[in-house]
Formats: C-alpha cells, sequence, structure tokens
C-alpha cells in the first residue's frame, strides 16, 4: 500500500471517530437538550418554519450552548474530512472518464461540504436569535443549505457505492475468465 493510500486510511479512521462523536455523542446530547426534538443537522430532509421555531423553544440554554459551542466545532472539522474521504476514492475511480464527468462527480462533495459550512451558519444564526426572534427567511436559508448539503452527499456516496460495486462485478469476471 502506498503512502498515500496509508494517509487516505487515516483519514476514513478519523471520519469514523468524528461520525461516532456526532452521532453517539453530540447530536444525542442536543436532541436530550431539546426535549427529543431531532437537531436540525440530523434533519436531512430539512424543516419547517413551526419545526424550527418548536425546536429552538424546546432547546435549554445548556443545549444551545453545546449546540453553538461543541457540536459546531465538531462540524467545523466534519464537511471538509467528509469531502475528503469521497473525493480521493473518486478521483481514482474516474480516472479514465472524460474530464467533464470527472469534474462534476468530484464537485458534488466539495458542494455538499460547502453547503454543510453554510448550514452551519445559518443554524447558529437561528441558535443565537432564539424561537421568539426567528424569522421565515433564516430557516428559509438554513432549509436551503440542509437540502443542498444532503442531496449532494447523497449523490457522491452513491456515486462512489456504484463504482465500487462496478470494480467487484469486473474483478470477479475477471477472475473468472482467468480460471
Amino acid at each position: 500500500m502506498t503512502k498515500g493510500w496509508k494517509l487516505y486510511w487515516l483519514l476514513v479512521a478519523f471520519w469514523l471517530v468524528l461520525v461516532c462523536a456526532l452521532f453517539f455523542w453530540s447530536l444525542p446530547f442536543i436532541t436530550q437538550a431539546a426535549g427529543g426534538l431531532v437537531p436540525f443537522d440530523a434533519r436531512p430532509t430539512g424543516y419547517s418554519f413551526e419545526e424550527a421555531q418548536q425546536f429552538l423553544s424546546a432547546l435549554s440554554a445548556e443545549g444551545r450552548a453545546f449546540y453553538l459551542g461543541t457540536q459546531h466545532w465538531l462540524d467545523l472539522i466534519y464537511p471538509a474530512v467528509l469531502a475528503g474521504v469521497l473525493i480521493v476514492p473518486l478521483r481514482w475511480f474516474s480516472a479514465n472518464w472524460p474530464l467533464v464527468l470527472r469534474v462534476a462527480l468530484i464537485a458534488t462533495p466539495l458542494i455538499g461540504g460547502v453547503a454543510d459550512y453554510l448550514e452551519n451558519a445559518a443554524v447558529s444564526r437561528m441558535l443565537l436569535s432564539g424561537p421568539d426572534e426567528l424569522t421565515q427567511d433564516m430557516v428559509a436559508a438554513a432549509h436551503y443549505w440542509t437540502m443542498t448539503k444532503s442531496t449532494m452527499t447523497s449523490v457522491a456516496m452513491t456515486a462512489l457505492l456504484a463504482c465500487l460495486i462496478v470494480a467487484a462485478v469486473r474483478h470477479l469476471i475477471q477472475r473468472k475468465s482467468r480460471s
């Protein structure tokens, strides 16, 4: 295994640590602090104004501080790491593809990562405003970035899965033809 691939697998391991921290500690803490309501970051299909207002009303002061602090510190690293985890194999699998397809494929996790950062900024704005000063525009912006992040990340993950399946099938066919 080359040094580059060793570094890649270290990045994957780091991503898995972040996933565990987010999904087994940070997001459950926020959910509990909001009386069981799901945090904005864990709603891939977005949220309405009423849902956002309900979440902000239910979220405790401690939960709000944790969301703005710990959660957003973790989410400061997560989008870049996830983009790297997706881009490296997508670049490798698409090495012989036409340039336009390759660029489009690699752009999806990049756009997803940028959208995640913009979502974080929009969520921070909502958290700081609270339920009484929340506006339709704030929620619409956060919802838009949530949907963009979810869509682009899903497209990138689906493309990677498809590439892995095609590679596995090719490998099996080649192995079978050799025997």
